[in-house]
Protein backbone atom coordinates (compact mmCIF):
# COMPACT_ATOMS: atom_id res chain seq x y z
CA UNK A 1 0.00 0.00 0.00
CA UNK A 2 2.80 2.39 0.82
CA UNK A 3 4.42 1.79 -2.60
CA UNK A 4 1.11 2.73 -4.25
CA UNK A 5 1.01 6.04 -2.33
CA UNK A 6 4.66 6.70 -3.14
CA UNK A 7 4.02 6.05 -6.85
CA UNK A 8 0.94 8.33 -6.81
CA UNK A 9 2.93 11.11 -5.13
CA UNK A 10 5.74 10.68 -7.65
CA UNK A 11 3.23 10.89 -10.52
CA UNK A 12 1.88 14.15 -9.14
CA UNK A 13 5.35 15.64 -9.12
CA UNK A 14 5.89 14.47 -12.69
CA UNK A 15 2.75 16.28 -13.88
CA UNK A 16 3.88 19.53 -12.25
CA UNK A 17 7.32 19.02 -13.73
CA UNK A 18 5.74 18.81 -17.19
CA UNK A 19 3.28 21.70 -16.75
CA UNK A 20 5.68 24.18 -15.13
CA UNK A 21 7.75 24.88 -18.29
CA UNK A 22 4.57 25.66 -20.25
CA UNK A 23 3.36 28.05 -17.56
CA UNK A 24 6.75 29.77 -17.52
CA UNK A 25 6.77 30.01 -21.34
CA UNK A 26 3.30 31.59 -21.32
CA UNK A 27 4.40 34.11 -18.67
CA UNK A 28 7.47 35.06 -20.73
CA UNK A 29 5.37 35.45 -23.91
CA UNK A 30 2.83 37.56 -22.04
CA UNK A 31 5.34 39.99 -20.54
CA UNK A 32 7.63 40.23 -23.58
CA UNK A 33 5.13 40.14 -26.46
CA UNK A 34 1.45 40.43 -25.57
CA UNK A 35 1.52 43.15 -22.91
CA UNK A 36 3.76 45.62 -24.83
CA UNK A 37 1.62 45.15 -27.95
CA UNK A 38 -1.55 45.97 -26.00
CA UNK A 39 0.16 49.06 -24.58
CA UNK A 40 1.14 50.26 -28.09
CA UNK A 41 -2.41 49.68 -29.34
CA UNK A 42 -3.85 51.79 -26.50
CA UNK A 43 -1.39 54.62 -27.25
CA UNK A 44 -2.27 54.51 -30.97
CA UNK A 45 -6.02 54.59 -30.37
CA UNK A 46 -5.51 57.48 -27.95
CA UNK A 47 -3.48 59.37 -30.60
CA UNK A 48 -6.18 58.81 -33.23
CA UNK A 49 -9.00 59.87 -30.92
CA UNK A 50 -7.23 63.15 -29.98
CA UNK A 51 -6.79 64.39 -33.57
CA UNK A 52 -8.22 67.84 -34.27
CA UNK A 53 -8.34 70.42 -37.05
CA UNK A 54 -5.04 72.22 -37.53
CA UNK A 55 -2.82 69.34 -36.39
CA UNK A 56 0.19 68.78 -38.62
CA UNK A 57 0.54 65.05 -39.16
CA UNK A 58 2.44 62.40 -41.09
CA UNK A 59 0.72 59.40 -42.69
CA UNK A 60 2.02 55.84 -42.76
CA UNK A 61 2.97 56.48 -46.39
CA UNK A 62 5.15 59.46 -45.43
CA UNK A 63 2.82 62.24 -46.63
CA UNK A 64 2.86 65.38 -44.47
CA UNK A 65 -0.14 67.65 -44.18
CA UNK A 66 -2.48 69.68 -41.99
CA UNK A 67 -5.90 68.40 -40.95
CA UNK A 68 -8.74 70.55 -42.33
CA UNK A 69 -11.71 68.18 -41.79
CA UNK A 70 -12.38 65.21 -39.52
CA UNK A 71 -15.09 62.56 -39.45
CA UNK A 72 -15.30 59.35 -37.43
CA UNK A 73 -13.28 57.36 -39.96
CA UNK A 74 -11.75 59.82 -42.45
CA UNK A 75 -9.38 62.78 -42.36
CA UNK A 76 -9.01 65.49 -45.02
CA UNK A 77 -5.48 66.86 -45.23
CA UNK A 78 -4.27 70.07 -46.84
CA UNK A 79 -0.98 69.18 -48.49
CA UNK A 80 -0.25 72.57 -50.07
CA UNK A 81 -2.28 75.72 -50.81
CA UNK A 82 -4.58 74.03 -53.35
CA UNK A 83 -4.40 70.28 -52.74
CA UNK A 84 -6.64 68.45 -50.26
CA UNK A 85 -6.49 64.68 -49.84
CA UNK A 86 -8.79 62.31 -47.96
CA UNK A 87 -7.34 59.48 -45.87
CA UNK A 88 -8.64 56.88 -43.46
CA UNK A 89 -8.06 57.94 -39.87
CA UNK A 90 -6.06 54.75 -39.35
CA UNK A 91 -3.52 55.95 -41.97
CA UNK A 92 -2.24 58.63 -39.55
CA UNK A 93 1.19 57.67 -38.23
CA UNK A 94 2.30 60.58 -36.03
CA UNK A 95 1.27 64.06 -34.99
CA UNK A 96 4.15 66.39 -35.80
CA UNK A 97 2.72 69.53 -34.18
CA UNK A 98 -0.58 69.79 -32.41
CA UNK A 99 -2.89 72.74 -33.03
CA UNK A 100 -3.67 74.91 -30.02
CA UNK A 101 -6.98 74.01 -28.43
CA UNK A 102 -9.70 76.40 -29.53
CA UNK A 103 -12.56 77.47 -27.30
CA UNK A 104 -15.09 76.90 -30.13
CA UNK A 105 -14.79 73.09 -29.92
Amino acid sequence: MSTFLAAAADGGQNIWGMILPFVLMFAVFYFLLIRPQQKKQKQRSSLLSQLKKGDKISTIGGLHGTIVELTDDTVVLRVNDTTKMTFERSAINTVITSAPASSAE
